[in-house]
């Protein structure tokens, strides 16, 4: 029997990429997120992961479900959304196509229509690159990426993490399971765009709103989120609609869950959004 092992809300914004440089203002400013991408990649071979399946917010669809089956991923990134901040980022993992055929195939049981892809030339985004970078560097670990339909609903999405859950639990792996996007996701306007977009937070409201659900999450207040989940992915401008989150709370047990919520960095804004690394401790 497969085991979930590890479960985290992480980050994946450009800029953790250019704060590398040696020059960059952002290597202090994201220093933080970037050690504690590195510690769950740490924690997660202490407790020997096999494969990391990635709930990517990056990977919009706009037809159905998708999870990425490739029995290996291998390619060169370049943001189109951004190439001044991720440009020939290098990959090569091993995929799992075995545990992302069988969250397809307990998925389309529940009624959902989701599809397995085995296409080489079908890349990762960079909502699993950017994580995977940190976490698994060498490709010491399998990885499995699944993409957040934009014309979803919460209900189908809580479908897909529960079936990932079904599909973990009958695998033979040890999964670190990572809902991979932010928590609000207003974004600065081009006119606002300069040196300070980086470290600000767009919208008060929403920064008041992410602090709010970092206290519910760290006084295991869980059946008040999963209450107020659509409402906040609506109000605050969910990345990928927060299926990410979604699908973590459902493959965790939804408002049952009642582990801890470590954050494992500072809560910090990234061009107008807010972002936090937190690992949501399982049995």
């Amino acid at each position: 029997m497969g085991k979930l092992v590890l479960a985290a809300k992480v980050t994946h914004v450009p800029s953790l990429m250019l704060s590398e440089a040696g020059d960059s203002p952002l290597k202090q400013a994201r220093a933080g997120a970037v050690e504690s991408l590195r510690e769950l990649g740490r924690r997660a071979r202490t407790r020997d992961v096999s494969t990391f399946v990635v709930f990517d917010t990056h990977w919009l669809s706009n037809f159905g479900y998708h999870v990425n089956a490739n029995a290996r991923h291998r390619g060169s990134f370049t943001s189109h959304e951004a190439p001044h901040m991720i440009q020939d980022l290098r990959y090569d993992l091993p995929g799992d196509t075995a545990l992302a055929e069988a969250i397809a195939s307990e998925a389309e049981s529940a009624g959902l229509k989701v599809l397995a892809h085995q296409v080489p030339t079908l890349g990762l985004e960079y909502g699993t690159i950017v994580p995977m970078h940190y976490l698994n560097p060498d490709g010491w670990a399998k990885v499995v990426s699944i993409a957040s339909p934009l014309f979803t609903s919460i209900e189908e999405s809580r479908a897909l993490g529960e079936a990932t859950r079904r599909a973990i639990d009958q695998s033979g792996e040890r999964v670190a399971l990572l809902a991979s996007g932010s928590l609000s996701h207003r974004l600065w306007p081009n006119k606002n765009l300069g040196p300070e977009a980086w470290t600000s937070i767009a919208s008060e409201f929403n920064r008041q709103v992410d602090l709010r659900v970092l206290q519910l999450w760290q006084e295991r207040r869980y059946r008040e989120f999963t209450a107020m989940l659509p409402d906040y992915a609506v109000k605050c401008n969910g990345e990928g609609g927060m299926g990410d989150t979604v699908m973590l709370f459902a493959a965790l047990g939804w408002d049952k869950y009642d582990g801890e919520a470590e954050p494992l960095c500072d809560y910090f804004p990234s061009s107008g959004s807010g972002q936090i690394n937190v690992e949501f401790h399982v049995a």
